[in-house]
């Protein structure tokens, strides 16, 4: 008989629509090999809700706060339910970009200079010059990701500070890398391979990741032989760094402006990778011999539920 497993999608955070899209792709290829699947919309009763359909394993399809910062893997853990993806410590230090560049400098892995201030303070000019990023420290898919070049960005994101509602939380600013944005997809303890994205756009912000045609995917990025060995080598760091599992994501700014091999650092771990058709996970597992459905069905295995 086959397991049965819920697969949790959708949610309230900014990255909704995305993680029902990830979710439906993992429900429809888990359903044509013959698992016994639950949909379901996260709501806030989601510990009623797994209580009532009492599955075996649960897929979580879930992107954003709430789904892949610890929570949903700390309730898991309450009700004793195996899940896919990375355990509640992981999660939370992956998703609080303070905390994992503070690991990942443990680990000797190279960052981009940076540190946490106000909004108001960074889009002031009064903690780095341009040009640098700041961005939430607490969100996904580049959602809130702004990107200051020069004076008048920090003019024109200066006139957002002002009235009643002005956003006055913490925010991480880094400074910008040039050259170009690569990432690397980990599955269990291997890194399957190098990807370079163009975005069409100014950077490779939440639109650019979804929509059809706002971005290009190189596979294999078409970089330096050394530079893309230590690319592989740097997200398998930076994720045993941060202590994942099961499948992750690494984004990397690759400065070649010098000439090559140029320098790569370290952005981000995601543990949650979209999983939709065009997320960059899949395409680069299926680069490495590894199609949607088995890499699906690996994810089940890793977290300990295997038919």
């Amino acid at each position: 008989m086959s397991r049965h497993v819920a697969v949790l999608m959708g949610g309230w955070s900014a990255e909704r629509e995305v993680s029902l899209v990830s979710g439906q792709a993992v429900v429809d290829a888990l359903k044509d090999r013959g698992w016994r699947v639950t949909e379901v919309d996260v709501g806030r009763d989601i510990a009623d809700v797994l209580t009532e359909v009492g599955p075996d394993l649960v897929f979580n399809s879930l992107h954003g706060r709430w789904g892949e910062d610890g929570c949903i893997q700390g309730l898991c853990e309450i009700l004793k339910i195996p899940y896919t993806h990375s355990g509640v410590l992981a999660s939370a230090a992956a998703m609080n970009k303070d905390v994992a560049r503070r690991l990942f400098a443990a680990a000797g892995i190279s960052c981009p200079k940076g540190e946490v201030a106000s909004r108001e303070e960074a889009f002031a000019g009064q903690v780095m010059p341009p040009p640098f990023v700041v961005k939430p420290l607490n969100e996904g898919s580049s959602v809130g990701v702004k990107i200051v070049m020069g004076e008048g960005d920090l003019r024109a994101l200066s006139a957002e500070m002002t009235g009643d509602d002005a956003p006055t939380d913490r925010v991480l600013v880094e400074q910008f890398i040039p050259g170009r944005e690569v990432t690397v997809a980990v599955m269990g303890d291997r890194a399957l391979g190098v990807l370079e994205i163009t975005p069409i756009g100014e950077f490779y912000d939440y639109d650019a990741k979804y929509t059809e045609g706002k971005s290009e995917h190189v596979l294999p990025a078409p970089i330096d032989a050394s530079a893309y060995d230590e690319a592989l080598n740097l997200a398998l760091r930076a994720h045993r760094a941060l202590g994942c599992r099961g499948v992750s994501r690494a984004d990397l700014r690759y400065d070649d402006t010098t000439g090559e091999p140029g320098d790569l650092y370290m952005l981000e771990v995601n543990t949650q990778p979209g999983l939709t058709p065009m997320s960059l996970v899949p395409e680069i597992a299926a680069f490495a011999g590894t199609g949607f459905g088995d890499l699906v069905e690996w994810m089940l295995e890793d977290a300990g539920c295997d038919r």
